[in-house]
């Protein structure tokens, strides 16, 4: 046998064990899991970090107002979206260097299967419930508050719970749950159910109007969508971010139609002119921003286009 034919043959042979070798590795299992849902960024000297409580699916032919089916289909069309749209369910905690505030508590079990995982991503992005000095929340529908108890208990048994006193007193009315209607009783015992036992504590305190939470962070009233939305300032060394809470629910259909609404705004017409005034002010002043239900982390920066917007997401870099 000659030299090269016993070299063709080495060859063969090799390139054979790593095709038998490649195919072994193709067999692996598929892990089908994602990294914990969380994400960091800095806002001066500040620390925000976005939680993941997880994913919805909305069909928003059905829940969008002012506006019609056809041009909601066309407009989830451009964005690659079928009719049925995955939504995250954002919360954010934010660290002063002297308080740690949670801005929303996730739903937990109130609106079903999908969600009940931002204290377990609190604690992967390396913080404990029982760290939390203050709770805030935008206002009280349940993918918002259903967090705040878990296992029968609270939750952040060192916070204090925090909500514009119109909310306050519109959930949390024995009254109003009583007279509502059959489809809205459960928004009101969610409420009830979650905040009730942080009342009992004497940890739930309401404020009105425009109100710094802490250093650093301050309330701005938003009503419209309930009747005590807030949002949230945050603002260090000349950086500023605004969470917007529900200002906004679909990205591809009110970013560029800021007039669309949604079935769950209390007041329609109001929640259309705070986010209408929200994006004119957050394209202008180029701040960061960052809402519940924008596609996870749901924070970035809003331009102008034409009579719309285009919301610009954050890049992920290190933290520095």
């Amino acid at each position: 046998m000659t030299i090269a034919r016993s070299l063709r043959r080495a060859v063969a042979a090799f390139a054979g064990a790593l095709l038998l070798s490649t195919a072994a590795h193709a067999e692996a299992p598929q892990v089908k899991t994602q990294a914990p849902g969380w994400y960091r960024l800095m806002i001066g000297d500040i620390e925000v970090t976005a939680l993941l409580d997880g994913v919805i699916n909305l069909e928003p032919q059905k829940l969008l107002t002012n506006t019609k089916p056809k041009d909601v289909s066309r407009l989830l069309a451009k964005s690659f979206l079928s009719d049925t749209v995955p939504t995250s369910v954002n919360a954010y905690l934010v660290n002063t260097g002297s308080k740690l505030v949670l801005i929303d508590a996730g739903a937990a079990a109130l609106f079903g299967p999908g969600l009940d995982q931002l204290h377990a991503n609190l604690k992967a992005s390396g913080y404990q419930p029982e760290q939390v000095d203050v709770v805030v929340i935008t206002h009280m529908h349940g993918d918002h508050i259903g967090g705040l108890i878990q296992g029968g208990k609270i939750a952040f048994p060192n916070a204090t719970v925090m909500a514009d006193q119109h909310d306050a007193d519109f959930w949390l009315s024995a009254e109003n749950l009583a007279k509502a209607p059959e489809q809205m009783k459960m928004f009101f015992q969610g409420a009830q159910m979650t905040l009730n036992p942080y009342v009992a504590a004497g940890k739930f305190k309401t404020f009105e109007g425009n109100t710094e939470i802490v250093p650093g962070m301050k309330a701005i009233a938003a009503h419209g969508h309930t009747p005590g939305h807030a949002v949230y300032a945050v603002e260090s060394k000349g950086q500023k971010l605004v969470l917007w809470g529900d200002l906004m629910h679909v990205a591809a259909v009110q970013f560029p139609k800021p007039e669309v609404t949604i079935q769950f705004d209390s007041d329609s017409k109001a929640a259309m002119a705070q986010r209408k005034k929200a994006f004119a002010d957050a394209a202008k002043g180029g701040y960061w921003v960052a809402s519940a239900h924008l596609p996870f982390p749901g924070i970035g920066h809003l331009r102008a286009d034409g009579k719309g917007y285009v919301f610009v997401p954050v890049h992920y870099t290190p933290i520095k």
